[in-house]
Parts: C-alpha cells; structure tokens; sequence
C-alpha cells in the first residue's frame, strides 16, 4: 500500500479557502496515485443509489466503474462519457428492463469480477455488488470500502418486499431454497469486506444485526445548493408529498388522515403504478399533480406549509430537500427520518404508521412554530461537500491504516 500518499499537509487542507468550484475537493483531500475502483449493482434506472454513484465519480473521474449490465437509452447521457465495465449479465435477454429475474446470476457475475489490481474498492450497495473479487491467488489484494445503502433488502426484509411487491404463496414457497442460498452468500460476501459506511443509523442497524459488523455513518449527499428558500415566496396553505407513488411510500395513510381534515389542502407530486387508485380513492382535498420538473418542485416546496413523509425509508432524500428550502417535515419516526428531522425545531415525528398517530400530529400543527433558518442549517448538514469531506475523511484513514 506504499502507493497510498496524501498530497497535501492535513493542516494545510483544513486551513485552506471555502470552495469557489467543483474539483476543490479533489485538490485538497486526493488519495495520491492510489489505483480506485468503483462498484454500482446495476445501472438501468435512476434513484438515489445512482445519485450517490454520480458524487463517487465526481470524485474519482478517472476511476473505472463496474457493474452488472448498463442501459445507456435508460441513463442520462452524462453516462456515457463514464468507463463503464459490464458483466456478462449485459448480454442476458431482456436484462434491462427485467433484472430482478436474474437474482441468481448477480453472485456469479459479481464474484467473477477480480479487482485485486487495484489499491481501493469502494462498492455502492443496495444489492450483491459488494461480492466482487478483491484477492487473488497471488496475494495482490485490494482494500474494499463498502457504502451500503442496505443489507439486499430482498433476501433480509423479505416479508415487507413480498407484502410490497404483492408476491403470491404459490411464488413465494418457490422462492424459499433460493433466497436461503442467497443469503449465506451475500453474508459471506460481506465478511470480505474490509470496511462498512452506512447511510444512516437505521441502516448501521441492520449492517449490525445482520453481517455482524461495525459501520460508519455517512448520510447521503443531497443537493442543498439547487434547494434554497426563497424569502420573497409566501407560504401557503398546503401540505405537500413528493414520492413515486408506489406501497411502501404510505401516500394511502396521508389520504386517509386528510379525509377527516376536510378544511386542510394536500398537495401530491409524483407518479407509479398505484396513482390510478390513490387518486380514484382521494378525498376532494387532496390534488395529484403527476410528475413535475425539478423547478417546479422546489417552488412547490419553497410555498408548503409542510412537507409530509408517511412512509419509511432508509435514509430519504426528499425531506432533506424540503429542510434545504426552508419548510419543516412531518415524517414517521423510522428509518433516516430519525437523522435528519428534529422535532419541535425542524418538523415533528408521529410514532405509528397509523391513521390516528398522523392526525394528532397534523391537527396540533402549526407552520408558524418552525423558522426557515433552523430548517435550512438542519439540511446543511447533509450537503454534498459534507459528504465528500466525510468520505475523503473516511478514506484516507482507511488507506493509510494499510
């Protein structure tokens, strides 16, 4: 690991200027000739695993990317430009548009990926990506940071996935000698990782619990230089959601405690496979607005009175986003909401994904309690360059413990 060299003086770095543009981070904190390797499970869609994958490669844009099949007409085009490296999982028919139909290849396909040629594996991990091969018979071996997002939620919360993804009996009693399997595998994957980062408490939880192993926490970075508040915007009457309108989010909690809030206004952005019953089963004062550009929902969020999250969700990108515009946060008490809303001062919690538990918090709701700047500093703290200090922090201790 002699390779591993810090090409400024610590004191150096911290005493240096605020940032003017966006390579301020690669030129303070670098990881001197140090050979990375990136590692994403797939890349067919975009959600937040893919925004954390384009902060990796903001920071190591020259660092080779691997991953199981690549989409480029499902990517945005910036893609592209990016060394990106598939498996042979690319050229499996219908892969695209059908991944989760070949669970059992991503092991092979991953642990078939030999990466010991590098010095740094940094592996972004919802899925089986973090089983790729960092030792090789020769004893070359790679360091292997894994960012998990989660434990493969599939084979560890797989009765909240079968529930979501409405999963029979008959497919389920069949899926049982496979996910059995691929759970001591994904288990032993883990064990060959050197070092675990989790996005948030809940998620250190689980990595915990279920691989037997410590993490760090290092939230997500959200982009609180494009969601401002804007002084001049008035607030207004409306509480708003801003979700894909699918089982989990818990949008069908919100309409429910908005039916008996008949004097109250809720505002939904966003669209999915359960938006034509939502909306069909919707009191008269909830309006469903389908998908919105990026502006429009930063004035939407600029002008609630509140920004709702029923649902429960690892670490939530979206209530960051609301914080960073100023507005306040009703969210369950589960999951990433517990990091980032802090009750009586950013937002409120309410305890049961319940009906009744959300009423209470909404009915004793006052907008006036919650002051932008309070919100604002909250969502700092969950900035992109926070993320990258933290993370850059992160690595340099790793490499130079080697």
């Amino acid at each position: 690991m002699a390779a591993f060299v810090i090409e400024r003086a610590r004191t150096m770095a911290e005493a240096a200027p605020q940032p003017a543009h966006e390579n301020y981070y690669l030129e303070r904190k670098t990881l001197g000739n140090a050979r990375v390797a990136l590692v994403h499970d797939w890349l067919n869609q975009i959600g937040g695993a893919e925004s954390v994958l384009e902060e990796l490669v903001s920071l190591f844009p020259t660092s080779p990317i691997y991953t199981s099949m690549y989409a480029p007409d499902l990517m945005p085009d910036a893609y592209r430009s990016w060394p990106i490296h598939t498996t042979f999982m690319q050229n499996l028919p219908g892969v695209a548009k059908h991944h989760q139909k070949y669970l059992l290849a991503y092991p092979l396909a991953f642990r078939n990926l030999d990466l010991s040629d590098f010095d740094l594996v940094l592996s972004n991990k919802s899925g089986f990506c973090h089983g790729v091969r960092t030792e090789n018979k020769d004893g070359r071996r790679a360091v292997h940071v894994c960012y998990c997002l989660t434990p493969t939620r599939f084979l560890w919360l797989y009765d909240q996935y079968r529930e979501r993804e409405q999963i029979s009996k008959l497919i389920n009693n069949a899926l049982q000698p496979m996910l059995t399997m691929l759970r001591q595998w994904d288990w032993m994957a883990a064990q060959r990782v050197d070092h675990f980062i989790s996005i948030s408490t809940e998620i250190q939880h689980r990595v915990r619990e279920i691989y037997g192993r410590h993490s760090t926490v290092i939230h997500p970075p959200v982009d609180t230089s494009y969601f401002t508040p804007d002084p001049l915007a008035p607030v207004e009457d409306y509480y708003l959601i801003v979700a894909r309108l699918i089982p989990y989010k818990r949008v069908d909690l919100a309409l429910e405690a908005f039916r008996q809030l008949p004097k109250e206004k809720l505002i939904v952005v966003g669209d999915g496979r359960d938006r034509a019953e939502l909306e069909a089963s919707a009191p008269a004062n909830v309006t469903f607005l389908g998908r919105q550009s990026r502006e429009r929902i930063r004035d939407l969020l600029r002008r609630c009175k509140a920004f709702l999250f029923p649902g429960f969700e690892d670490f939530g990108i979206a209530p960051v986003e609301a914080l960073s515009a100023g507005r306040p946060v009703v969210a369950f008490a589960g999951g990433g909401a517990l990091d980032t809303v802090a009750p009586g001062v950013t937002g409120e919690l309410f305890q049961d994904m319940q009906v009744d538990s959300l009423l209470e918090v909404l009915k004793n709701f006052d907008a006036r309690s919650y002051h932008s700047d309070d919100c604002r500093a909250q969502a700092e703290k969950f900035s992109r360059e926070n993320f990258r200090d933290k993370l850059m922090d992160f690595l340099l201790n790793v490499i130079n413990q080697y």
